[in-house]
C-alpha cells in the first residue's frame, strides 16, 4: 500500500466532503485558521467553532483586533476550546509578532516559513503544517494522530513526524492530479481533510478501524 491508493479509496468512498470548503478547512485562506489551528490542539472542532463565532460575535477574529484586545476578556471568548489561558497568550503573542514581522496577513502569507511558526510559542509541526497549508495555501501535507493511527492499523509505524509527512508526500508524488484534478497544494489539503473524515467516523477509542477499507486495498 501506498498513500496514493490509501486517498484514492477514501475518495472512492466518499470521504472528500463536497459540502466542505473548497480546501475542506473551514474559512481556508483567512486568518482564521491561524487561530482554530491553535484553538483545535487538545480540543474537538465543535469547542473551537464555538470559541471562533465568540470571536466572530465580537468582532475580533482579525490580527490586528487580537494583537491588542484585554487577555482576560480573550480568555473568556475561548475558554470552550480548553487550555484558554495559554491559548489566548500564545494567540495574542503570535499576532503581535506577525505585525512586528509581518505587517499584516497578506504578506505573512506570501513570506512566512516553517521555520519562523515553529519558533512561535504553542506552535508545533501540525499547526505550522496547518497554517502554512490550510491559511497560506502552500505544497504543505498536514500528518496528524489520526494519520499515524490510520497507518499504524496496517503496521506502519513512524518515529517522526517529517517520517509520516514524507511518507504521504511519496506515495502521492506525481500522481497529485489524478486525485482531484486540483492543484499539489489543494490536493494536500483535500487529503488530509478524507483521512480526518474517514477517521473520526471509523475509530474505537484511540484505534482507527481498517475494515471499511480492506476489500477495496486489497
Amino acid at each position: 500500500m501506498n498513500s496514493y491508493k490509501l486517498l484514492y479509496t477514501l475518495k472512492t468512498l466518499g470521504y472528500d466532503k463536497a459540502d466542505r470548503d473548497p480546501w475542506w478547512w473551514p474559512n481556508s485562506g483567512t486568518f482564521s485558521v491561524v487561530i482554530g489551528a491553535i484553538l483545535t490542539q487538545n480540543s474537538n472542532w465543535n469547542r473551537v467553532e464555538t470559541s471562533l463565532q465568540n470571536l466572530q460575535n465580537e468582532g475580533i477574529l482579525s490580527l490586528e483586533a487580537l494583537a491588542n484586545y484585554p487577555i482576560s476578556s480573550l480568555e473568556a471568548l475561548i475558554r470552550p476550546s480548553g487550555f484558554y489561558r495559554a491559548k489566548s497568550r500564545n494567540i495574542q503573542q503570535l499576532s503581535q509578532n506577525i505585525i512586528e514581522s509581518f505587517k499584516d496577513f497578506k504578506t505573512f502569507c506570501k513570506d512566512v516559513d516553517r521555520e519562523w511558526l515553529l519558533e512561535q510559542k504553542g506552535v508545533g509541526f501540525e499547526t505550522a503544517n496547518s497554517i502554512l497549508n490550510y491559511a497560506c495555501y502552500r505544497e504543505v501535507f498536514v500528518v496528524d494522530s489520526y494519520t499515524a493511527r490510520l497507518l499504524n492499523t496496517f503496521g506502519y509505524e513512524f518515529s517522526t513526524y517529517d517520517e509520516l509527512q514524507e511518507w504521504m508526500i511519496e506515495g502521492l508524488s506525481g500522481k497529485e492530479s489524478k486525485l482531484f484534478g486540483l492543484g499539489v497544494a489543494q490536493t494536500y489539503a483535500r487529503s488530509h481533510g478524507m483521512i480526518v473524515e474517514y477517521s473520526k467516523a471509523n475509530r474505537k477509542g484511540r484505534a482507527i478501524l481498517s475494515e471499511p477499507l480492506m476489500d477495496l486495498l486489497k
